[in-house]
């Protein structure tokens, strides 16, 4: 199989008060308090329509600050070396990010969010919204995040993140 360029093109940028990765919370349940937006570019302000009647959205987004792609990674809730594709670390081969965010609001172009677990500046791919008739899964299983103890977590979840 020969490699395909892949181009994607923001559609806007996500604004948090999260600027250092290692104080920025690893995933949204371990940023619930962290308020933040997503300024839509006027091009795609259109395609917002329809959108307020959601509680929640999943952001796309890329990885702008990501290192180099690793195979193999410690994630930050243990100390075990796990597989890139049984976490959610951002130094993929394809440094694709994705947050399930709480939609407080909307100001114009501008979605208003809580639990946003995302740099300042990060580009933003997409937004698609959270369904639970197509998203909840009451059958799910967590793999090797099972194992991990939820006070060690929410603690290595927050990375120093000392917010409201």
């Amino acid at each position: 199989m020969s490699e395909t360029t892949i181009t994607y093109r923001p559609i806007g940028v996500i604004r948090s008060d999260h600027v250092a990765a290692e104080e920025t919370p690893i995933q949204p349940a371990y940023a619930r308090d962290c308020k933040g937006k997503a300024e839509i570019f006027p091009e795609f302000a259109d395609g917002l329509r329809d959108l307020d009647g959601f509680s929640h959205v999943y952001l796309i987004y890329h990885f702008h600050k990501a290192g180099p792609a690793k195979l193999m990674v410690k994630p930050f809730l243990q100390d075990i070396e796990r597989g890139v594709f049984a976490t959610r670390a951002p130094c993929r081969p394809n440094t694709i990010g994705l947050s399930i965010v709480e939609l407080v609001g909307r100001e114009g172009n501008t979605l208003i969010l809580e639990g946003l677990d995302v740099l300042d500046g990060t580009p933003l791919l997409d937004i698609k919204p959270y369904t639970a008739k197509f998203d909840r899964i009451e059958s799910a299983r967590n793999g090797w995040q099972d194992t991990v103890d939820e006070e060690i977590a929410r603690r290595r979840g927050r990375r120093g993140y000392s917010g409201p």
